[in-house]
């Protein structure tokens, strides 16, 4: 497969993560989140992935309320980006591993249609599709994703004209995202996202993503990243397969060792790799036409 030419750059810019004490350039309100997200366009990314976080706390947060203010925010500022939101948030499923029918604090599990609410009122230019259930991590934490979950989604979301991300966290998820392809709850081009090195799903080894990327259905455009110190090596990575790439707080929240990124110097990073590679980075109106998007309006 060929070297991508024109690279995509997405900045994940917070995720759900436990990492909000563990840097300070973590975005956790509506005004930091978008502010990061400004930086990071200038900086060269075309998107932006959005969680948003609970104020006060720094929680994941499912209210569309602080989403609403996020896109505000950016769409205020004149910021040209593709605004990708996840919809991911509402499968988290712990349970006590002696009475596993008993969840444990940490649940937030609802149906796929309860994941959309956020989505269906901003109609973002992507939002993501978990394509899978998945043993999270250690412990007892499950993501639960159901291929009846996923077609209810899927279907509300095209009928939103809103494009899938569609999250891929190992070989089976991508086998059946092209099942739900064959079923018409798709439509082309199709958008993956090859999310590597999260405990327990795909590992992050090159010979995996060459795996993965062979399983993808003609003419998708995809994307891939991988976790902590292999962000940047994952970059290169993508790229020498034909492929966008992803970076951003959400993934990774270092520079070097011992030294804490923002999300703009990490597509500042992302930028150098793609460009010393031969390639260029993509505009977010060049990204619109790539990934089937609505023109800018």
């Amino acid at each position: 497969m060929p070297v991508n030419q024109d690279v995509i750059i997405t900045c994940a810019l917070t995720g759900a993560g436990d990492t909000v004490g563990r840097s300070p350039h973590v975005p956790v309100t509506p005004e930091q989140i978008a502010a990061s997200a400004v930086e990071a366009a200038g900086a060269g990314a075309a998107v932006v992935h959005i969680h948003v976080r609970e104020p006060e706390t720094g929680t994941p947060s499912r209210d569309p309320r602080l989403y609403r203010e996020v896109v505000e925010r950016i769409r205020e500022t004149g910021t040209d980006v593709v605004i990708n939101l996840t919809a991911g948030m509402g499968g988290d499923l712990v349970i006590d591993p002696e009475t596993p029918l008993r969840q444990l604090p940490g649940t937030d599990l609802v149906s796929g249609l309860d994941r959309l609410p956020h989505v269906e009122e901003l109609l973002p230019d992507i939002c993501t599709l978990d394509c899978g259930s998945l043993n999270f991590g250690d412990g007892s934490n499950l993501y639960v994703s159901t291929p009846d979950m996923l077609r209810t989604g899927a279907k509300r979301i095209q009928e939103l004209g809103v494009r899938p991300e569609l999250e891929i966290f190992d070989t089976g998820q991508l086998w059946f995202a092209k099942q739900l392809l064959a079923e018409g709850l798709l439509d082309d081009p199709t958008v993956f996202q090859l999310c590597m090195g999260i405990p327990w799903g795909a590992p992050a080894d090159p010979g995996v993503l060459q795996s993965m990327v062979n399983m993808l259905p003609r003419g998708a455009q995809w994307a891939s990243f991988a976790l902590g110190r292999m962000q940047m090596p994952w970059v290169a990575q993508s790229i020498l397969l034909g492929g966008h790439v992803r970076v951003g707080l959400e993934d990774n929240l270092y520079l070097g060792k011992g030294v804490k990124a923002t999300n703009g110097q990490l597509v500042e990073r992302a930028v150098r790799i793609t460009e010393s590679l031969g390639s260029r980075v993509a505009t977010p109106d060049e990204a619109r036409e790539k990934l089937g998007l609505r023109p800018r309006t």
